[in-house]
């Protein structure tokens, strides 16, 4: 089934004034309204970049990243936090820097 992409264009349009409005009206920090705008944003979005695709061979520059579990991101922020504590500093490395006027 191909979608029409002005029909796309406009859901998605839609789309995205319903979640400026639920975002703009936010009652706490998870607010399940945000999170159904948000859900019907990404699906409308995907619904028009597959028209464009479909019928004129476009796309647009957005790319949706695919969730992650969360704890995934706590420990790829722990691993970057140990790289950089592990470089290796030298004395010889602080006697480089420039002095510091007071």
């Amino acid at each position: 089934m191909t979608v029409d992409p002005r029909a796309a264009l406009d859901r998605l349009i839609a789309a995205l004034e319903a979640h400026y409005h639920a975002v703009e009206s936010r009652h706490g920090e998870d607010d399940p309204a945000v999170d159904d705008a948000y859900d019907v944003l990404a699906d409308a979005f995907e619904v028009y970049d597959d028209a464009l695709g479909t019928v004129f061979g476009e796309a647009t520059p957005f790319y949706l990243g695919e969730e992650e579990d969360e704890s995934e991101d706590d420990e790829d922020e722990d691993d970057d936090a140990d790289d950089e504590s592990d470089e290796d500093w030298s004395a010889e490395d602080e006697d480089d820097e420039a002095p510091v006027s007071r």
